[in-house]
């Protein structure tokens, strides 16, 4: 868990580094988490595995749920143009 982020591993690998690893590996674009020291590992970690913000975003849920319904204003201020002829 995340109040793990004080300890120091010296077997094996990081427990952040595997937890970013495996958030990594389901191809998700989006980690969210309520936790901040989860949080924290889990940023730490996927940025140590050299993935960018815009391929992998780790937040706390409550900001992906902000923009979640950002996004959808902008798409009901802005709808699509329906394909026509299908």
């Amino acid at each position: 868990g995340g109040a793990r982020m004080w300890m120091e591993e010296t077997i094996g690998t990081k427990v952040n580094d595997e937890r970013a690893r495996e958030a990594i590996s389901t191809g998700a674009s989006r980690v969210a988490t309520a936790c901040p020291f989860c949080y924290i590992m889990l940023d730490d970690g996927v940025k140590g595995a050299g993935v960018e913000e815009d391929q992998v975003k780790v937040a706390d849920i409550s900001i992906h749920l902000l923009e979640a319904i950002e996004n959808g204003e902008r798409l009901l201020a802005n709808p699509p143009t329906p394909l026509l002829g299908r």
